[in-house]
């Protein structure tokens, strides 16, 4: 079993940026690839950014557009979303995710844990 601890939300500007965090307790974390969806009102939950174990490989929604950046601490079995020149369509609850199956992996029924997420409000 892991547990996901996300935090790091809140309320930014338009332009703004934020630093998501998730920490995870349980396995060890190098064992899984670390993956943040996000879900906004109304709107069904999607993926946004992974990022494989040992190696780092990333991936990323199209609606990033370099704008969002993933990385992973193994030492501090955490991961992060940097998320730079924040728009209010980015509003949403932002989930982390872990999978062992793969990091290129974007459904959700591909993923076996999740944390409660982190709310992110945009205002312009």
């Amino acid at each position: 079993q892991v547990e996901l601890v996300e935090s790091g939300g809140g309320l930014v500007q338009d332009g703004g940026s934020l630093s998501l965090s998730c920490a995870a307790s349980g396995r060890p974390f190098s064992w899984y690839n670390m993956a943040w969806f996000r879900q906004a009102p109304g709107k069904e939950r999607e993926f946004v950014a992974s990022i494989s174990r040992t190696i780092g490989d990333t991936y990323y929604a199209e609606f990033v557009q370099g704008r969002f950046t993933i990385s992973r601490d193994d030492a501090k079995t955490s991961v992060y979303l940097q998320m730079n020149n924040l728009k209010p369509e980015d509003t949403a609850v932002y989930y982390c995710a872990a999978n062992t199956g793969g990091a290129w992996l974007k459904r959700l029924t591909e993923y076996d844990y999740w944390g409660q997420g982190t709310r992110v409000t945009v205002f312009s």
